[in-house]
């Protein structure tokens, strides 16, 4: 009887070490998983410690311990580091994503390729992409940037109706991830509006915008980055992008135009334009608003360069007299048609702009350069089909997120 007694109590502790291991190798799956998903959110740390259950066991550390006994500390517990370093493994991972937008000849999103159908290079060396997703995809926190110098007056009802349209298709549904908000700029530049997802609150700012004197494109690119963007959350989980309407003229910045890039590319935003002035008048800031879109990665838009059509072909837009409609009576700039068809412009391009961003590809991966020294990496990606546009990160920093 006593044999049979010991026989079953082996039984039960080997059924008991069996149940253990395959509660290891579970939570040890459930750990692999958990870094993947960590490392495809951005910066990875993880400390585990060969220690970790004695210490437990005993309710403490192994230099805490020491300290309660009151004895003198050992030549080993000298250095609390020593033990931990020595017992653990340390896994440092910097992992970039790079937003990417693929276009076809007609300026329409192409939606269907694969991790394979894309080349991603840092400073020149081809990177390997470790992580792909076209669906999904991190938050986008995106800054809406009005312009209400004195030089759109006459846009600015447009521009406010078709940037409260954008707000509310970015923001559907009052649980939606995305975030926007609100600045404006003539002589200087004004957040009145905070990250929100709410565009009602969006929409409440817009209406009550007025044209000021002044402007200040380059200061309200730079404080945008500076002071909004830079706070929108870790940089590898979310998208950023600022929206910029103006006609691109800047009268009286601080900043330059390379601090408004430089500032924009250390917030890793891309900048898209909407140029706004009217047609027939030539614009030399249109060039500007090109390069701030082509250096971020984002583009530029002007609405006003589409031939008009023949309700507009009247010269009410190519003299400018705004203040009188008695010249244009009869020629359908009365009627609400004109009014239109601007409205239907400008939305157009912010319709464009939505359809990028929410039709993008994320390529993820770890720099084979693995030094965090401060210095600018340039990022170049290629698709392998022929024919397209491809937009994505020019570059980023290496440095540390704080």
């Amino acid at each position: 009887m006593t044999h049979l007694r010991q026989k079953q109590r082996a039984m039960g502790a080997g059924c008991k070490k069996m149940a253990n291991l395959k509660s290891l190798r579970i939570r040890a799956d459930a750990l692999s998983a958990a870094l993947l998903t960590l490392a495809c959110s951005g910066l990875l740390f993880v400390t585990t410690s060969a220690m970790q259950g004695r210490q437990s066991a005993s309710g403490s550390t192994g230099t805490t311990s020491s300290a309660r006994q009151g004895g003198a500390a050992s030549p080993q517990s000298s250095s609390p580091n020593s033990a931990a370093e020595s017992n653990s493994i340390k896994v440092h991972v910097e992992v970039v994503n790079v937003p990417v937008t693929v276009l076809d000849k007609r300026g329409m999103p192409v939606i269907d390729l694969t991790k394979n159908d894309f080349r991603v290079f840092e400073d020149g060396k081809r990177q390997n992409i470790r992580y792909f997703s076209s669906e999904l995809m991190p938050p986008l926190r995106i800054g809406l940037l009005v312009d209400t110098s004195n030089s759109a007056r006459f846009e600015l009802k447009f521009e406010k109706d078709a940037a409260s349209e954008f707000a509310y298709t970015m923001l559907r549904g009052l649980n939606s991830r995305n975030q926007i908000f609100l600045e404006t700029f003539d002589a200087s530049s004004s957040i009145i509006q905070d990250f929100t997802n709410n565009p009602d609150k969006i929409n409440e700012k817009l209406r009550k915008l007025k044209a000021g004197g002044g402007k200040s494109v380059y200061d309200a690119v730079y404080e945008a980055c500076q002071h909004e963007i830079e706070k929108a959350g870790p940089r590898e989980q979310t998208r950023r992008v600022l929206v910029l309407i103006s006609d691109g003229i800047d009268v009286q910045s601080k900043h330059s135009l390379e601090d408004a890039i430089s500032m924009a590319h250390r917030a890793e935003t891309a900048i898209y334009t909407i140029g706004n002035t009217q047609y027939g008048f030539a614009n030399p800031g249109a060039k500007y608003l090109e390069q701030m879109a082509d250096d971020t990665g984002g583009a530029s838009f002007f609405p006003a360069r589409k031939t008009p059509g023949t309700d507009y072909l009247t010269g009410y837009l190519s003299h400018g007299q705004f203040d009188s409609m008695d010249q244009n009576k009869g020629l359908d700039a009365e009627t609400g048609i004109y009014s239109a068809q601007k409205m239907i412009a400008l939305a157009d391009s912010l319709d464009s702009i939505r359809r990028e961003l929410t039709n993008q590809y994320l390529l993820g991966y770890i720099p084979t350069d693995s030094k965090l020294d401060g210095t600018y990496r340039k990022i170049r990606v290629v698709a392998e089909r022929k024919g397209v546009v491809v937009r994505y990160k020019p570059g980023y920093f290496a440095t540390a997120e704080q």
